[in-house]
This record gives structure tokens, sequence and C-alpha cells, in this order.
């Protein structure tokens, strides 16, 4: 009997979903997925290629956009195989093994993404708060201290998260309710308590994304101290327009992120329809315009996509 069980744990798997109620035309809503996964691999490759190409664009700001796009093309494709896979071929099986990988790397590129988004907020703060110092503050070495301490940052807290779900037992097959794995659903699969796993998820989010964002708007407010006591009109306009693109940015990744975790928590009664699309928002949004709004709004990455494009 025992050995029956330990089988049946062994083998046991999870069922992803994609939109419910509409199988019947998943084929046909994976048109505008496929559009958007093409678009934002090919929109951050650019921002890479042309960034990692330029030496002009060898700047503090424009270091840390390349950070960013790594970050995009990392938590697009995490997502992707699984999600394409359920539109098109109906791929629903994934194993335990294999969904706690996909949720480490969702994961630890939205924390590595954050951090990212909270660099480039200490950019804007130094070039605009002391911008006599900005280069000597911001030297290369610096930023390849800050970008390593990031990513290091986002891999040691997202490790113990699959370590601890693969501790628990799994008394049949689940269903989760997203095309791809995150922790705070898969967590509630499991048979066993999971007190360590909620703490320990509460902790990871409080001392990242939400440290991160507190650190961000403190930045603003110095930044908008900063800009109201320049007697120029037209020197306060150019100061804020530097901080146009990343204010964009950071309300694309904390406003899903918000809205989704409200959702969750207090609308209980709130349709699955809408905290799947809202958890799809807040995942391929954000790597998706990202490079769009840098295009748009950033003069020397904007005159330099032109120029590819004319050749």
């Amino acid at each position: 009997m025992s050995s029956d069980n330990d089988t049946k744990f062994q083998h046991a798997v999870f069922f992803l979903t994609g939109i419910p109620g509409q199988e019947d035309v998943h084929v046909w809503i994976s048109i505008p997925f496929f559009l958007i996964y093409v678009i934002s691999i090919l929109g951050n490759s650019i921002i890479l290629f042309l960034i990692k190409s330029d030496s002009t664009l060898h700047k503090p700001m424009y270091i840390f956009l390349f950070m960013l796009a790594i970050t995009d093309l990392g938590l697009i494709i995490s997502t992707m195989p699984t999600t394409l896979g359920i539109f098109w071929f109906n791929a629903r099986e994934i194993s335990h093994d294999a969904c706690f990988v996909q949720m480490y790397f969702i994961h630890m590129f939205a924390v590595t993404e954050s951090s990212v988004l909270l660099c480039m907020a200490f950019d804007r703060l130094v070039a605009i708060c002391n911008p006599l110092r900005y280069e000597s503050i911001l030297i290369p070495s610096r930023i390849a201290k800050m970008g390593l301490m990031f990513l290091l940052r986002g891999v040691v807290l997202m490790l113990p998260l699959p370590i601890l779900l693969k501790q628990h037992q799994y008394c049949q097959d689940s269903v989760l309710s997203h095309s791809y794995c995150l922790h705070q659903e898969v967590m509630k699969m499991a048979c066993s308590d999971i007190g360590v796993n909620i703490i320990y998820g509460l902790f990871v989010v409080l001392s990242s994304e939400g440290l991160d964002f507190l650190l961000i708007l403190l930045s603003y407010v110095m930044i908008l101290k900063t800009v109201l006591s320049i007697t120029s009109r037209e020197g306060c306009f150019k100061a804020l327009n530097t901080c146009i693109s990343h204010v964009c940015t950071v309300l694309l990744f904390y406003v899903p992120e918000i809205g989704l975790s409200v959702i969750y928590r207090f609308l209980k009664t709130s349709s699955p329809f809408v905290q799947i699309i809202m958890s799809y928002v807040s995942l391929l949004l954000p790597p998706l315009m990202n490079p769009i709004m840098y295009s748009m709004k950033t003069k020397p990455i904007r005159v330099r996509i032109i120029r590819v494009f004319v050749k």
C-alpha cells in the first residue's frame, strides 16, 4: 500500500489552464499572445543590440535599460512555452519538477526587474539632484556591482521556494488556474501544512518588491522636491521629461502586481476570469511596453532605431 502511495506521489502532475470557458477558441486567442511574445522578444533584443553595439550609449541610464531588457526577456521566455503549448496543443500537463523550475524563474526575474527599476530610479535621482557628481557616483564598476548584487538577491531569495514546495506531498493531480506556475497558487495544492511557505512568501514580497516600491516612491519625492525648486519653467519641464519613461515603466510593473494582490486577498467573490486576465497583464505587459516606451521617449534610442530601419 505504501509503495502504491509513493508511486502516486512520484508520478503526480499539475494541470495548467488557459482561459476557462474559452477552450473552443484557444487557437484564435493564441494569435494576440503569439504577437505579444514576438514583439516583446524583438523589441527587447533590439534594445540590447543597440546599446551593446553603440559605444555612445555606454552610459549609466542605458546600462540600466540594458539590464531591464534582459530581465524582460527572461520573464517573457519563462511563461511562453506553457502558455503557447496550452493554446496551440492543449498541452496542460506539467510535472512537479518542471512546474517548480518555471515558478522559480518567473518569480526570480520579477524580483530582479523590481531591483533594476530601483537602480533606474537611483540613476534619475543622482542625475537631477546631484548632476555634478553623476559620473563620479555611477561609475561602470559600481553599476556592475549593483547589477550583480540585485541579481544575487533574486537568485538567493527565490531558491528556498521550490525547495520548500518539494518537501510537500500532493495527494492528487491538481488543476492550476493559470497557464504557468505561480508560488501562491502551487503551494495551495499541497496536502500538508504550508505555514512556512506562506510566511516565507510574504517575507520575500515585502523584502523585495515591497521595499523597492517604497524606495522608488521616496526617490521621486526627492526628485519632485528638487525639480519644483528650479525657477526656470523650461528647466523644470526638461528635468521631469527625463523621468517620464521610467515612471511609466514603474506603473506598468507595480500597478498590475498590486491590483492582482488586492483581488487575491480582498475580493474573494471576484470572477476567476478577472484574476487570470490581471495575471497575464502583470507578466506580459511590462516586457511588451518597456521597449516601445523607451524607443518613443528616449531620443538616442529612437534615432538609432530609425537609422537601422532606414539602412
